[in-house]
This record gives structure tokens, sequence and C-alpha cells, in this order.
């Protein structure tokens, strides 16, 4: 796939990947994963910024590693397939990239939610690493995260008509106590990983910068999709032995047409799922 060069990346031997998993099972969650250095969080920024020009939004694009370069290579990096590993096991298959946005003095904000609510798949052996590509903190509207509540399962959602919640079904959990709510800001570079029953929610970005997140989310190679047959994955590790999915083509070039075609069709299709804040 084009690995990002090594020095742009933090090596493995400069974190503890099984003191972060076992954060991860406790909590739901780790925050504050170094991922990229500052030189490639400028460059991945500048190919984002660069596609935008000519795509418009990609804010909630579905499978951008489709058709972009810069988020095929962050998502299949090979220590941070590592981490995945330790979380969901050997096996890992690629379900989405997306870029999270939020324009700066914005009202756009994320009502409490779990990931995994809408998405129909048989199982929870799912990640999804948020990874910054500007600050993310308390001002440009960082995640907030309940720990332990991927513990509990699914909570009821409530769909709400709210023109500011950045979800599209504004689907939200009611009855939240704020006070056990944590903060996980990021530094850009940085990536959070989280459960997809973890509660986590957002508030408004009021810095003057927009707030760029590139979610990755992962899943285990024996989940199904129980909702249709449509589904396609990308096998980033491991040895495929099931089937149960249509398979995404890694781009070798940015905004390639057929690529630009096969990614529409899929935007469709992946209209009423959730995302993350």
């Amino acid at each position: 796939f084009g690995a990002v060069s090594r020095r742009h990346l933090v090596t493995e031997c400069q974190m503890d990947i099984r003191a972060l998993s076992q954060t991860y099972e406790r909590n739901g969650y780790i925050g504050g994963v170094p991922i990229l250095s500052p030189e490639a969080v400028a460059r991945h920024r500048a190919s984002m910024e660069a596609a935008k020009k000519k795509t418009g939004s990609l804010h909630y694009k579905s499978k951008a590693h489709t058709i972009l370069t810069s988020p095929l290579q962050v998502a299949t990096d090979p220590t941070t397939l590592n981490i995945v590993k330790s979380m969901i096991g050997p096996d890992i298959l690629l379900y989405n990239v997306t870029y999270i946005i939020k324009e700066a003095n914005a009202p756009s904000h994320v009502s409490w939610h779990q990931d995994l609510t809408y998405w129909g798949l048989s199982h929870d052996d799912q990640v999804s690493m948020w990874l910054a590509l500007t600050v993310a903190d308390d001002i440009s509207g960082c995640m907030r995260m309940v720990p332990g509540s991927h513990k509990h399962g699914r909570y009821d959602h409530e769909t709400t008509e709210d023109e500011s919640d950045v979800l599209l079904q504004g689907q939200t959990v009611r009855g939240i106590d704020e006070d056990k709510a944590v903060l996980c800001p990021l530094q850009p570079g940085e990536a959070s990983f989280h459960h997809g029953w973890t509660l986590h929610a957002s508030m408004p970005n009021r810095s003057n910068d927009r707030r760029i997140g590139l979610n990755a989310q992962y899943i285990a190679l024996h989940m199904k999709q129980t909702k249709n047959d449509e589904d396609t994955v990308m096998l980033v590790r491991g040895e495929e032995r099931h089937n149960n999915y249509g398979y995404d083509r890694p781009t070798e070039a940015d905004l390639q047409p057929a690529a630009l075609d096969h990614q529409r069709y899929f935007e469709a299709l992946n209209r009423n799922k959730t995302g993350t804040s």
C-alpha cells in the first residue's frame, strides 16, 4: 500500500502496546497515542486540503482510502495495525476511513452515542482510530468519553432533529452523567482508539482553525453484515477465511475516475450509518 516513511512515524519501541491494550480493555478507549511526526501531519493535511479543492467537502465522505493515498497510508501503517491487533485479534478488516471536520467557530456538535448502534454488524470486535490533523482540545471540540461504558453493551438511542448535530440521524443517548465524562484531547499526529460501544460525544469548535480528524474503522474477520449483502472491506492484516464481504481496492493515485465512481456508490449505501465525533 505504499507505507508511510518510517522517519515520519513513531516507532513501536516508543510505546508499550500491551499497556495500551490493557487500558483500552478497561476504559473502552485510549488517547494521546503518537502516530505521525509534525512533518507528516503537515503533509497529510496538505493532501486533504488539495483534494478538497478538487472534490468539495470531504467531511464524512465514506471510503476515503479508496480515492486518496494519504488516508490509505495512515490507516494501513504497520504500527497502527499492531495496536489494532492487540484489541481485536490478528486478522483485521478495514471497514471504512473518513475525514471528520468541524469548521472554525461553527455550532456543529456530536451528541452522546455509540458507533455500533446502527451498523448492523454481527459482533462487536471493532475499534475506531481517530487521528488528529489539527489540535483537538476543549476549545476545538475534542471527543469526550465515558470510561467503561463499552462494558454495558448497547444503550437505547433516540433519533433527534438537531441541525447542528453532526450525526446523520441525530442519534442520542439520554441521561448521561456528565460528571463521568472525560475529555480526550489530541495534538496533531496523535490518535485515540475507542470501542464501538464506548459512549462518546463532542462540543462545537470555538477555535479559529478547522478541527480535522481522520477516522479509520477496523473490524475482526469473522464479523458479518446483517442488514445487507453489499458491504465492502479491505483486508489489511492476516488471512481471509470467511469471505463475508466484497472488497475495496486500495487506491494507487489520488482521485482516479473509476475509484470515484466506486466511492459514490458506497457513499449512498452508507448514508444511514453513524460516524464518530
